[in-house]
């Protein structure tokens, strides 16, 4: 008998990636939310996927539970009702750790960059093998004949603590998340224990002074620019259609790779994944040929044209990554003046990260600020 999933939240991005994903593999799913339209619901609705308003009767023995983190008893009739009759239920985080376990997994873990350099192994994997994958965007792709699964590995009150993949990309370590974490160390810690649960090999950014003090279990790699590292990217040639460069390991030369997007930062998301993939013994001729059709992913540096002008819309809610959104314009308009409408994203960063905010936003050549969105 077929297994039915109820998600209590579906419409949450990472809650309706993962009902499509299981629904695509086959398996029953439904699930409750608010009645309030999500543009996630689009593709819940397009796959059939039923979504019921919340009520204690969609709670029954026979079905598993997954919750959404905003849900508790206390604001849920779901939740109180499934405490109430003793049944068990599994954030999100604790599901996809125990899900993972069926799969040869690739994790992509950093304060920054890791929903684009998950999207663009997912790419390359999905078009070479069967693969499974979960993007932070909100991106979810399931075939029930996977055996690989590539996901976004979040930092964030620690809710990558139940997974253990095969293989993981960590690309930075940054201060971040101040609601949670509260220092630079105690962001490192839970990098760290992250780390050594990592099974075959870990993938870090050499260039980055935290990353080199992470321990694990697992081999570890270092790519970067400089050649202290173990995959090394050089002879970059940036261009206003994207990027090319070469990588090598050790006195191996692997090869000519181009990108169609913009930056330094791009650069290293690509040398991380063809480091995953020669290590994990992918073809480097089929990697190359499936970087350079990569589409991006949602809201990382998404571009449209209005006449003259072109916005570019993208999630960047740090300092670092408005310096990488920045320069990747530059290099795709370098005659073009860049302005720069900027929403500080959450009080608790806003005030915790305030001068590196400004000395960020210094790089465009005007600055226009929204109201803080206070989520």
């Amino acid at each position: 008998m077929t297994k039915t999933y109820h998600f209590i939240g579906i419409k949450g991005s990472g809650m309706s990636a993962l009902a499509l994903m299981l629904h695509q593999m086959g398996h029953k799913v439904q699930g409750s939310d608010v009645e309030k339209y999500y543009f996630t619901q689009r593709g819940l609705e397009q796959a059939g996927i039923q979504i019921l308003p919340f009520d204690e009767k969609n709670i029954t023995a026979d079905v598993e539970l997954i919750a959404g983190n905003a849900f508790r008893p206390d604001n849920n009739v779901e939740i109180a009702y499934a405490d109430a009759q003793g049944y068990t239920y599994k954030r999100y985080h604790e599901f996809l750790g125990e899900f993972m376990k069926g799969f040869t997994s690739l994790g992509v873990a950093g304060a920054h960059g890791k929903t684009s350099t998950t999207g663009l192994l997912a790419h390359v994997m999905r078009n070479i093998t069967d693969t499974s994958f979960l993007i932070g965007d909100g991106t979810g792709r399931g075939s029930a004949n996977a055996q690989y699964f590539v996901f976004e590995s979040d930092e964030y009150e620690r809710h990558f603590a139940p997974y253990h993949p095969e293989y993981s990309i960590i690309t930075n370590i940054d201060f971040d998340h101040p609601d949670y974490f509260t220092s630079l160390e105690d962001v490192f810690n839970a990098f760290n224990d992250y780390a050594k649960q990592v099974k075959n090999a870990l993938f870090v950014f050499g260039e980055d002074e935290q990353l080199r003090r992470i321990t694990a279990n697992a081999p570890i790699y270092y790519y970067g620019l400089e050649d202290n590292n173990d995959f090394v990217a050089y002879d970059l040639k940036p261009s206003t259609s994207g990027s090319q460069f070469k990588v090598r390991h050790g006195e191996e030369e692997l090869g000519e790779f181009q990108i169609p997007t913009f930056g330094k930062h791009n650069v290293m998301n690509a040398t991380a994944v063809i480091a995953n993939l020669y290590i994990a013994g992918f073809d480097l001729q089929l990697v190359a040929e499936h970087l350079k059709t990569f589409g991006g992913v949602k809201r990382r540096f998404t571009e449209k044209i209005v006449n003259d002008t072109v916005i570019i819309d993208d999630f960047a809610h740090h300092p670092t990554e408005i310096i990488a959104t920045i320069d990747a314009a530059r290099q795709k308009y370098p005659s073009k003046e860049l302005v720069a409408i900027f929403q500080p994203h959450t009080f608790t960063r806003t005030i915790a990260l305030l001068d590196e905010f400004a000395d960020a936003l210094n790089g465009a050549d005007a600055v226009y600020l929204a109201q803080i969105y206070g989520s």
